[in-house]
């Protein structure tokens, strides 16, 4: 009898232990089955009138985090490069802030940011920029050189996550 104990104790340890790690899996899996969200700013249409949509999302909300898609620096209206570089970065963090805004969202709530530049050489002029957005505290950034960009006159792509505070 007392060893019908023991294995009775031991199979209800590790029934309490494979319970335990059954709840650990579905908590880590949560955020990843959390309904996704697809972000799309008012006014956002195709390039030009009958062009086929993006091939991808503006953002997309999962749970409380929004991914940002990448954004070029192009004018809005003529979805040109501006000539001026600041005017590159402003066009691209604004367009950041559009999709930001219609997740009900702010710049406040932006976590991480990667800055893709085909010149690092201009660094310091997007800096300048950035600063005038994103305030302290500010997000963790990563600012990567590429050779090129989707847009063959693009110098700058901003993509961001943010988390609902």
């Amino acid at each position: 009898m007392t060893k019908k104990k023991t294995t009775m104790s031991t199979m209800t340890k590790n029934s309490g232990a494979a319970c335990l790690l059954v709840a650990a899996v579905f908590a880590l899996a949560a955020p990843a089955m959390a309904q996704k969200k697809i972000i799309i700013p008012e006014g956002t249409a195709p390039a030009r009138e009958g062009a086929p949509a993006p091939m991808f999302s503006p953002g997309v909300m999962v749970g409380d985090t929004l991914y940002v898609a990448g954004q070029l620096g192009t004018d809005p209206k003529t979805r040109q490069i501006p000539d001026a570089f600041e005017d590159e970065v402003k066009n691209s963090i604004e367009s950041i802030g559009n999709i930001l805004k219609a997740a009900g969202m702010s710049y406040s709530d932006v976590v991480s940011v990667t800055v893709y530049l085909t010149d690092m050489d201009l660094f310091q002029k997007m800096n300048g920029v950035y600063g005038t957005y994103f305030t302290t505290p500010r997000p963790v950034r990563a600012a990567v050189g590429v050779a090129k960009l989707a847009t063959p006159k693009g110098r700058i792509e901003i993509s961001v996550i943010a988390a609902k505070k």
